[in-house]
């Protein structure tokens, strides 16, 4: 994997640090579409973090082991920051994965290898194409000034998480087509 993505995450992981100031600054009620959001997005992230886990344990290859480990890291510290702002609006963080996520999970627990790394790979590739849309939909066009903060800055992390995925990919010779795409994701 090549070490720009790494250093190019790690600044953004920086920058996302930063954010969590402004979001005890909250200007603007939080709407149902927010709440919506805040609550989506830590359920989107609880998933990122167990199927890390269970890519960095699972995965044939160093690069996908790698991509888990930094879903792991740089989803739990994004979660817990989101966990700020929900605490903020009202919103009460999930308890557990959606039936979805679990299926999903489960489905690649039952996988190994080479199988496994492209079922992965196919997953996370979908799941940040649509995670970063609604970040930046959110970042656009939320009421809350500490949401619409938070979308912003979680949608830098998950564009580049799209980045390194993307070259994992290719790499693997995976693509992923919608029909296939939409029974793989949760979200």
């Amino acid at each position: 994997m090549k070490m720009h993505a790494f250093v190019s995450l790690s600044c953004s992981c920086v920058l996302l640090a930063a954010g969590v100031a402004a979001f005890g600054q909250a200007a603007g009620e939080a709407s149902a579409a927010d709440k919506h959001f805040v609550h989506e997005a830590l359920m989107g992230g609880m998933a990122e973090v167990q199927l890390g886990q269970v890519a960095s344990q699972k995965s044939s290859d160093q690069d996908v082991k790698q991509f888990g480990q930094k879903m792991v890291e740089d989803h739990t510290r994004m979660g817990d920051q989101m966990k700020g702002v929900a605490s903020q609006i009202g919103v009460t963080p999930p308890a557990a994965l959606s039936a979805k996520d679990q299926a999903l999970k489960t489905r690649l627990e039952g996988l190994s290898g080479a199988q496994f790394d492209r079922a992965y790979i196919r997953a996370m590739l979908k799941d940040h194409e649509a995670d970063l849309q609604a970040f930046q939909g959110e970042a656009a066009s939320g009421s809350s000034q500490a949401v619409k903060d938070a979308a912003s800055q979680g949608a830098t992390v998950v564009s580049h998480h799209l980045e390194m995925i993307k070259q994992i990919a290719t790499a693997h010779h995976v693509t992923v087509n919608s029909t296939e795409a939409s029974a793989t994701s949760g979200r």
